[in-house]
């Protein structure tokens, strides 16, 4: 089936559920069986049914099942938040003694969170690399070197990475590579098309899509590699709740239309912010000028509402100024909702590779369902203030 389609039909089941369309909602936590035998003798994949509420409802495996067929993995794990999938799938792989290599440009709370606090206290050595490396990764693999985290693009300064290249050399020395596709979703990238072994998802975002749940998941390319995220999942106590997925599912069904238009949207919002000349970049992927635009191409079948800008000159006093005029906008983090949001970034506080070359403000935008019309002239009259500020 084509992917529209796929996201029309799977994980749900209407012969099993009384011709009803969404499946239900299965609020458990106590899960009975029949006979002593089946309690004792539940096979040889104690996650193949359902045995206990943490380990997985109806409603949770019917949305695994959702988000595994769209990625084209065997299958899926879903996780409370997408940190906890990001962490969750790590510790899988990584334990004391390991050596994890890890993209410079990463969702600031792997780095911050992952690398720098819960896997250096358990023993985990990181070392940051350049998102451009591509296959000369090769000079930075220890022969402690276990996994190769990767995100492209990058959430906040939107470098493209040359996966396959990545996955090819990972692959030949036995490592496992994981990404965070959070940015691209399902529906514009498939990661294990490109070689990739784990594929994380902050499904909060465009999965979910309506600023309203909490999830992750973490899809597998293999049963074995299934089996150790799902058992570490367990182990942690992490647990997906029942009412959250049955969101998650819902938002999924409409990803495609959704996203679509957030693509449309930001691409002409970042288009007129490319004329201005108060505005010295616009880091977006799918502009033609964007030095990560081939690869990009080559990679993904769309471009989803978030990008970056660097003005040309001025100061915070002034990125104020237009940040706390902006009425179509909101200030806060996450971002893959209906709305339009800004946010301050400060990539010159966490890059430790290569040094941030610029000085002036950068915000980083997701751009929303709003009308476009409205977006822009918000924007006109906030660059207009910034530039009264800078005077």
């Amino acid at each position: 089936m084509k992917k529209d389609t796929l996201i029309t039909y799977t994980g749900r089941d209407p012969e099993d559920n009384y011709g009803v369309v969404n499946p239900p909602v299965y609020h458990a936590s106590t899960i009975t069986f029949p006979s002593l035998d089946e309690y004792e003798n539940r096979g040889d994949n104690e996650f193949d049914r359902p045995q206990y509420g943490r380990t997985g409802t109806p409603t949770q495996f019917a949305f695994e099942e959702a988000i595994s067929a769209l990625h084209g993995g065997f299958k899926t794990v879903s996780y409370p938040s997408g940190l906890a999938a990001i962490i969750g799938a790590a510790t899988t792989f990584l334990q004391q003694g390991d050596h994890l290599l890890m993209a410079d440009t990463v969702y600031g709370p792997s780095r911050i969170r992952l690398a720098n606090t819960v896997l250096k206290r358990a023993g985990v050595k990181t070392t940051f690399f350049d998102p451009g490396i591509g296959e000369k990764i090769s000079d930075f693999i220890l022969p402690e070197t276990k996994v190769i985290f990767m995100e492209s693009p990058g959430s906040l300064t939107f470098e493209v990475m040359d996966v396959p290249a990545i996955t090819s050399v990972a692959r030949d020395k036995g490592i496992i590579t994981m990404i965070d596709n959070t940015w691209s979703s399902p529906y514009f990238c498939q990661p294990i098309k490109l070689g990739v072994d784990v594929v994380i998802e902050a499904c909060t975002k465009y999965v979910v899509g309506h600023s309203d749940v909490m999830m992750g998941s973490v899809t597998l390319n293999s049963s074995e590699h299934y089996q150790l995220v799902k058992n570490m999942a367990n182990n942690y106590g992490y647990h997906a709740a029942p009412d959250d997925c049955y969101m998650a599912l819902r938002g999924l069904r409409t990803i495609s239309v959704r996203l679509q238009r957030h693509q449309e949207n930001a691409y002409k919002v970042a288009t007129w912010l490319v004329s201005r000349s108060e505005i010295a970049r616009v880091m977006y992927p799918a502009l033609p000028e964007d030095p990560g635009h081939e690869i990009w191409k080559r990679d993904h079948k769309g471009a989803s509402g978030l990008f970056g800008v660097v003005f040309t000159e001025g100061n915070w006093k002034a990125a104020a100024a237009l940040i706390d005029g902006l009425k179509h906008f909101g200030l806060g983090a996450s971002w893959g909702g209906f709305e339009s949001l800004v946010l301050p970034a400060h990539p010159e506080k966490i890059r430790t590779v290569n040094e941030w070359p610029h000085k002036t403000p950068c915000l980083r935008f997701h751009i929303g369902l709003e009308d476009p019309i409205d977006l822009i002239a918000d924007l006109d009259a906030g660059l207009t203030r910034y530039a009264l500020a800078c005077s």
